[in-house]
């Protein structure tokens, strides 16, 4: 009769155990990792590129270049490190887009593009073109489920 608590007692507490070290095991390999950390940029098609960085300087005080404008801002985490964030408009018939047919494409900051992009392919999501390096940053492209055409970009921050 004394061995009766003692059991159940051992019998409860390796339930517990074993529960508690499967949720843990569990929690660790749900980790997903980091993808989408901002927005890099939006980029769209216009009739005039010249006359729209015109129309944004003049009305809304964009400061504007050939490529559109910057938009410089603070990373919240660490207030010491700067992102952008890229603003630009494409003439109507440019090829960049491509093979999406729609007017514009946004960019997105990631961390870890080369891990991102793996994952991805486990995932049957179409990678367009491979990976390129810049002094400012990794990107490639990818479409979503519509054909949208999205760049991803792992800044050089």
């Amino acid at each position: 009769m004394k061995r009766m608590p003692l059991t159940i007692t051992l019998i409860a507490a390796s339930f517990l155990l074993g529960f508690a070290f499967k949720t843990i095991i569990s929690n660790k390999k749900n980790t997903k990792m980091k993808k989408v950390t901002g927005i890099g940029g939006i980029f769209f098609k216009c009739k005039d590129p010249k006359a729209i960085n015109e129309w944004y300087k003049t009305h809304l005080g964009f400061d504007t270049s050939p490529y559109g404008t910057s938009f410089e801002w603070r990373q919240i985490d660490d207030s010491t490190k700067k992102g952008l964030t890229q603003w630009n408009p494409f003439a109507e018939n440019t090829k960049y887009f491509e093979p999406s047919t729609k007017d514009f494409m946004i960019n997105y900051r990631v961390e870890n593009l080369e891990a991102l992009v793996e994952e991805l392919r486990k995932e049957n999501v179409t990678i367009v073109d491979k990976i390129e390096t810049y002094d400012y940053g990794k990107f490639v492209h990818i479409l979503d489920m519509e054909g949208n055409k999205i760049q991803l970009w792992e800044p050089k921050d």
